[in-house]
């Protein structure tokens, strides 16, 4: 038997264990309120609200905590893996303190947020998705946050900052400790 034949899949409930036991049991007690939204015979349909919960208890979605939320809805850790890195507002790597997305669409691009976006690299020294030294802020560029009206815009720790200039970013992120 080769190394190749055990996927991680079958290192399911060994991860799991591997999670610390009392944010474990915090997503576990969160359950049943994620779960009385939908019908009893389908709890995958819960895996968005699952990873949401889950992420703010574990700070990101790691595999391990992608297969808890997916064994605790009966579902494949491979849908938990599929939804996690499909939308924008799940982290599938550690994360600073603070994430800073900036919208980089059409509306936003038009009015500046592209290059807001590569000024922003520049000064925090990052590629998009990457996190300062000092773990204090995650940048990424996103493509669209629905507030094309007040482009250029950016959302910092699920704030929405609207009309955006070199001055106004560089005063929110100086907020930021």
């Amino acid at each position: 038997m080769s190394h190749h034949d055990h996927s991680t899949a079958d290192r399911g409930p060994q991860e799991i264990a591997e999670l610390p036991k009392d944010k474990v049991a915090r997503f576990d007690a969160a359950l049943p309120e994620i779960l009385r939204r939908v019908p009893p015979d389908h709890k995958e349909a819960a895996m968005l609200a699952a990873l949401r919960r889950a992420q703010e208890i574990f700070g990101w979605l790691s595999p391990a905590a992608q297969k808890l939320a997916a064994d605790r809805l009966g579902a494949s850790a491979t849908r938990a893996e599929e939804v996690a890195t499909f939308y924008v507002m799940y982290h599938t790597r550690p994360v600073g303190r603070h994430v800073v997305e900036v919208c980089t669409n059409v509306s936003c691009s038009l009015a500046g947020g592209f290059d807001l976006f590569e000024d922003l690299k520049g000064k925090l020294a990052l590629e998009n998705g990457g996190t300062t030294a000092d773990g204090r802020i995650t940048l990424r560029q996103v493509e669209c946050l629905g507030s094309c009206g007040t482009a250029p815009v950016m959302l910092v720790d699920e704030e929405m900052h609207e009309g955006l200039t070199p001055q106004s970013v560089t005063q929110i992120l100086g907020g930021l400790k």
